[in-house]
């Protein structure tokens, strides 16, 4: 398989808070490591801004899977499928969620690090 060859910028690009939309599908990648070679990716939905009173400045998402699966925010815990994840982020720290092609530049960022230094 060949796939059109792409020229990524040397920096992440995370989407930007004021472009996130209810109800689509982002990307959380994340490294488990310093060398920011073992990178994680999660697929999250946005499910809106302050959804909880007093809050100010927070976005939240719901991991993709449950999402799809019915479960939604705001349900009682006891109706709610114990595997949903639930997470609230300051706007201003949403640096590690990417629309789905930045995610994928970030993933080839890393494939270079791991080139780089041999890592399998």
């Amino acid at each position: 398989m060949l796939i059109d060859a792409r020229t990524i910028p040397d920096y992440a690009e995370p989407v930007e808070a004021g472009d996130i939309k209810e109800g689509l599908i982002y990307f959380a990648v994340q490294y488990l490591d310093s060398g920011m070679r073992v990178p994680q990716l999660e697929a999250l939905v946005f499910l809106g801004r302050n959804l909880a009173p007093g809050d100010v400045g927070q976005c939240y998402f719901q991991d993709a899977g449950s999402y799809r699966e019915g479960v939604r925010f705001g349900v009682p815990a006891s109706d709610q499928d114990p595997t949903a994840i639930f997470y609230n982020q300051h706007e201003k720290e949403l640096n590690h969620i990417f629309e789905f092609d930045r995610a994928l530049d970030e993933l080839l960022r890393c494939s270079s690090r791991r080139r780089a230094r041999n890592v399998p």
